[in-house]
């Protein structure tokens, strides 16, 4: 099946896509300073960069799109119909990634926590809360 958009369109489109700075990062970045905590945003001295870093209590916050890391039985991540062979490598080799800079932070001796952006659709003040407690139960 081709691609319904044109490539010019296509490759518009794409670039609309951020991976930085997204509207549920700057939620639980604004939540987290709200409540005190203070952390660094993508860190270069760690695996992965991860979205939020807090030093303070050895943890990472990594906030995962859905579709782009393949949240299994999530109504966000439905496979395109067109392309799909190439989309389901490119998702399976993000989330085996994911495994890859897990296993590295857990070792260098940091908590991971994942927050899933449909989690943040419907009971986001709910999630939130649950992340200050999962953070603070490590220090």
């Amino acid at each position: 099946m081709a691609d319904v958009h044109d490539k010019a369109t296509r490759s518009y489109n794409m670039s609309r896509i951020r991976s930085k700075d997204t509207k549920p990062e700057i939620l639980v970045r604004k939540f987290l300073f709200s409540k005190g905590f203070r952390y660094r945003i993508h860190p270069l001295n760690l695996p992965g960069k991860p979205d939020i870093a807090l030093p303070k209590y050895k943890s990472v916050i990594f906030i995962n799109g859905c579709f782009w890391h393949g949240h299994e039985n999530c109504k966000y991540f439905v496979i395109p119909k067109t392309r799909t062979e190439w989309w389901l490598n490119k998702i399976y080799k993000t989330k085996d990634r994911d495994v890859k800079l897990l296993k590295e932070l857990i070792n260098m001796g940091w908590k991971v926590l994942v927050i899933w952006t449909c989690e943040l659709q419907y009971n986001k003040y709910e999630r939130l809360n649950k992340l200050i407690n999962e953070i603070r139960e490590f220090k």
